[in-house]
């Protein structure tokens, strides 16, 4: 039977914006969940899905609710919760662990915050956030904190991602403009974790927190300050840079003429190919 999220796609989702299954024949030794970011869908992350397969993986990436509309100025992120993205990430895990052995979790900016959520209340062999969205890079999270909240007292507006091209931004599989209130929830969703870890270890014990050197979107000091509230329990905590690039904060997406994309490919990959095949860890 189809899990949920793929039951989720129907006539109204664009058929290059669906969610990606890639399955060998059978249960895998290893597993990999991938969360795409805000305003954009699976295809974001379609090239570390194929890799990851060829490697041997069985590979999900599901569509985030409220994401992949036909219609691009869909006013759908605006409806963006908590407890959708809280709902989305079980169900996927849930159907991840069905498929294999052991289980790699992922994802970029908001998918980053999925990915860490799941750390936090999960216990799976290695969740690895990227850039996840914690706050961004020019406000503290304590000032954020009041922006967030500011957002979600007025009025829900969209604004464009470039206000330059307008609807014109691609890629054509994301949306161009994003929701206030949308981008608020997401941001009070990543601060959860915090006050959680703060608590308690991250069911997860392994744990690559990946950022960009020069990063322009995301807090990188947030996802620092959360690296040490884990260690602090205890768990085995990396922290990555990505170095090389530009000034930048979408290092995922492949349709972009930046390249950066490709300049980042060869190093976020490798964190994410850690996990090593039963055969491999019973010869260690």
């Amino acid at each position: 039977m189809e899990p949920s999220f793929l039951m989720r796609d129907d006539d109204h989702i664009a058929p290059s914006s669906r969610s990606i299954v890639l399955l060998h024949a059978g249960r895998t030794d290893r597993v990999a969940l991938l969360f795409h970011g805000m305003s954009a869908s699976p295809r974001q992350l379609i090239r570390y899905a194929q890799s990851l397969h060829e490697a041997g993986y069985n590979v999900l990436v599901p569509r985030l609710p409220a994401h992949g509309h036909i219609d691009r100025m869909s006013p759908a992120l605006a409806y963006l919760t908590a407890e959708r993205l809280t709902a989305c990430s079980l169900r996927s895990l849930a159907w991840a662990r069905s498929l294999g052995q052991r289980v790699l979790v992922a994802g970029f900016s908001l998918g980053g915050v999925l990915a860490a959520w799941i750390a936090q209340h999960e216990a799976v062999d290695h969740a690895v956030p990227i850039a996840p969205f914690f706050g961004v890079a020019v406000m503290s999270q304590r000032r954020f904190d009041i922006v967030a909240q500011l957002a979600l007292w007025c009025p829900n507006r969209f604004l464009w991602w470039d206000r330059g091209l307008r609807e014109r931004l691609g890629p054509a599989h994301g949306y161009p403009r994003f929701s206030t209130h949308g981008m608020a929830r997401a941001y009070r969703f990543g601060r959860s974790i915090f006050a959680d870890a703060a608590l308690q270890a991250p069911a997860t014990r392994r744990i690559t927190l990946v950022s960009n050197l020069n990063e322009i979107g995301v807090d990188n000091r947030a996802i620092a300050r959360l690296a040490a509230l884990w260690r602090g329990h205890g768990a085995w905590v990396d922290e990555v840079s990505i170095e090389g690039l530009p000034p930048s904060h979408d290092i995922i997406e492949p349709e972009r003429s930046s390249g950066l994309a490709q300049l980042a490919f060869a190093q976020v990959l490798r964190t994410l190919d850690q996990l090593p095949s039963a055969g491999a860890e019973s010869a260690g």
